[in-house]
């Protein structure tokens, strides 16, 4: 019997509308004339979303949106057909500005600082959140927190999903990072980051696959999460869990833009999930998915037919 196609939502609690351009050259004084604008929706948990929906999965959008730019931004998302739970945030959706400098090929980016929330707005949030996933969904928490929203962000958002029994996959940084690395309870059912985080956890280096793989099966035992997922950039990821440690390899691309990689990853590794074949197997996606977006320019990210192409270089196996 096949199993239904579980429920995707995503979480971005801090999008941010990108606005990017290209000049011939980036310099200090004299006023720089660029190519016309490109404007796309951004925020981890969005970037989830178009992946997860591009493999074809039910993938919906939880993003907290407010004032001209957040009108903007969830116009662009209805272009791009995602489904979309919205939020009022409180203040001015943030933008990033990004310029791409023709001689050099280099890119500068400019991130600008979210708007603060309240205690009340945050519990909206997990409210609200908890309201829109049916019994059994995967939920994607993914990006960066806006100021006031507490380290204890996604334990709480564990905590009200458990009558949903809700599988929460976690992507972040910082100081959060560090607060799930500890262990918490209830865990979420994956924490993903990459070898930069990992090594400031572990303080120490991690060179090899399975120094890597060790240390995330440090971080289960923890308990801060059931599975945990480190990625080690061209040299694939590993996985630690219930089903062992598990290597995948990354595709040999030639790298465009390493924008999105990370959430191209989670996307198509929940997508996996959401279709009910193994971990090993999800993680395998997952590492064609980033594969295929690091060939692709700016913030565009990969397509279906792409990771398909990638995949066979990129099977799951055991780390004896």
């Amino acid at each position: 019997m096949v199993q239904p196609m579980k429920d995707i939502l995503t979480v971005t609690l801090n999008p941010a509308l990108d606005i990017s351009t290209t000049t011939d050259r980036v310099i200090a004084g004299p006023k720089l004339r660029c190519d016309p604008i490109v404007v796309d929706p951004g925020g981890g948990g969005i970037n989830v979303a178009r992946v997860a929906a591009e493999m074809g999965a039910h993938a919906r959008a939880f993003v907290a949106l407010a004032g001209p730019s957040g009108m903007r931004l969830e116009a662009t998302l209805s272009e791009l057909g995602i489904p979309l739970v919205r939020m009022k945030a409180p203040d001015e959706t943030r933008e990033s500005f990004a310029v791409h400098d023709r001689e050099t090929g280099a890119q500068y980016r400019f991130v600008l600082p979210g708007p603060q929330w309240s205690e009340e707005d945050v519990a909206e949030s997990l409210q609200a959140i908890a309201s829109s996933v049916p019994k059994g969904g995967i939920v994607v928490l993914s990006g960066s927190q806006p100021p006031g929203v507490s380290v204890h962000y996604a334990t709480e958002l564990c905590r009200v999903l458990l009558p949903q029994e809700a599988e929460v996959i976690v992507d972040t940084s910082g100081a959060a990072l560090e607060y799930l690395a500890a262990g918490t309870d209830p865990a979420p059912a994956v924490l993903r980051m990459d070898s930069e985080e990992a090594e400031q956890l572990a303080g120490r280096p991690l060179v090899t696959r399975r120094e890597s793989a060790e240390f995330a099966a440090e971080l289960v035992a923890r308990g801060a999460a059931k599975r945990v997922i480190l990625a080690r950039g061209a040299d694939g990821s590993v996985m630690a869990g219930p089903d062992g440690l598990t290597q995948v390899s990354a595709a040999k691309v030639s790298v465009v833009s390493a924008v999105g990689a990370g959430d191209s990853f989670v996307g198509a590794f929940a997508y996996g999930l959401a279709t009910g074949i193994g971990a090993p197997d999800a993680l395998a996606l997952g590492a064609a998915a980033a594969s295929a977006t690091v060939t692709t320019p700016g913030t565009q990210l990969c397509r279906h037919q792409m990771i398909a192409e990638l995949l066979p270089q990129c099977g799951a196996s055991e780390i004896d």
